[in-house]
């Protein structure tokens, strides 16, 4: 499930290190995790959708590998990232 663009703009807008940044990990963690929400939704009323189920599964491990390259790069900016977004501990 996609997000509609006045949400990815404002995720952008709140997450952007600086402007019209689009690509900083904290950016495409927060567009991750909105669509990973839509999809944990989507599957309360569809449960055997396999096929997106293995699509949700990407999404999950993309953020995975973001979160872990945003945590060698600068502890400080991943624990304000995953406060922010509420995601692991």
């Amino acid at each position: 499930m996609s997000i509609d663009s006045a949400k990815k703009t404002e995720l952008i807008k709140k997450h952007a290190v600086k402007e019209g940044d689009t690509g900083s990990p904290e950016v495409q963690c927060a567009i991750l995790t909105t669509r990973i929400a839509n999809l944990t939704k989507h599957f309360q009323t569809h449960k055997k959708d396999f096929n997106s189920r293995r699509g949700l599964l990407v999404l999950i491990g993309r953020r995975k590998r973001l979160l872990n390259f945003l945590r060698k790069k600068d502890e400080s900016r991943y624990v304000k990232l995953i406060k922010n977004l509420g995601v692991r501990k």
